[in-house]
């Protein structure tokens, strides 16, 4: 057995699949905190006038906001020890996910309104979508120091000998880190496709208070 094969299976498997666990914690961290601002913006931006405005243009900014600028401000103006790496990984993210939610939470309760259940349901893959570019952008962690797994491949890589032992093992860091994410996307575009398809199917539908308050007309 090569010394790289052999490494894979004693020490850099074991070490990037608990790499790998910190990107997932930290999207869904971040994902939670947007959710709860995201919808709150969203409700301020559907209410109109000076709140809308407001609300549309934090939007805005936080959609603009480059993730890398906020995870550094975030380490040098928190107290030393005030936060783990993860969760500045996992804040800096949030303007992301806050902005992406409220996107699509206007859309979301403007079908709710309008008694499209459906259509209101597609808010779903769409923030599965948002989990899984947080998974990949929480790679950013390893600029500063976090244990993800991006950063485990760099170290492995670093004790390797040769340039093509780095290079296979930068390819397997690919696959192992890429298939789990697009088997992900593909699984959200075929049940938005369902729910597309459905809701193209039922336009009309209702929800069910509504159907009640027309048969009662």
């Amino acid at each position: 057995m090569s010394p790289l094969i052999h490494n894979l299976f004693s020490n850099f498997l074991p070490a990037f699949l608990s790499g790998m666990a910190v990107n997932f914690e930290s999207a869904g961290v971040s994902l939670a905190l947007g959710l709860g601002f995201g919808v709150l913006l969203a409700l301020a931006r559907l209410q109109g006038g000076v709140a809308g405005l407001t609300a549309g243009a934090v939007i805005a900014l936080m959609r603009a906001a480059p993730t890398f600028v906020v995870m550094f401000f975030l380490l040098n103006a928190v107290p030393h020890g005030g936060l783990s790496g993860m969760m500045i990984v996992a804040i800096s993210l949030v303007p992301y996910a806050a902005a992406y939610v409220a996107d699509s939470g206007v859309d979301a309760i403007r079908q709710f309104r309008a008694g499209s259940l459906l259509a209101c349901f597609l808010i779903l893959p769409n923030i599965a979508r948002a989990f899984f570019v947080l998974v990949m952008s929480s790679s950013a962690g390893a600029a500063v120091g976090v244990t993800e797994g991006i950063a485990i491949i760099l170290r492995q890589a670093e004790k390797l000998p040769t340039i093509g032992d780095k290079l296979l093992l930068f390819a397997i860091g690919v696959a192992c880190f890429g298939i789990p994410l697009q088997l992900g996307f593909a699984t959200v575009r075929v049940i938005q496709r369902q729910l597309g398809r459905a809701a193209l199917r039922n336009p009309t539908a209702r929800l069910p208070s509504q159907t009640t308050a027309a048969a009662q007309r």
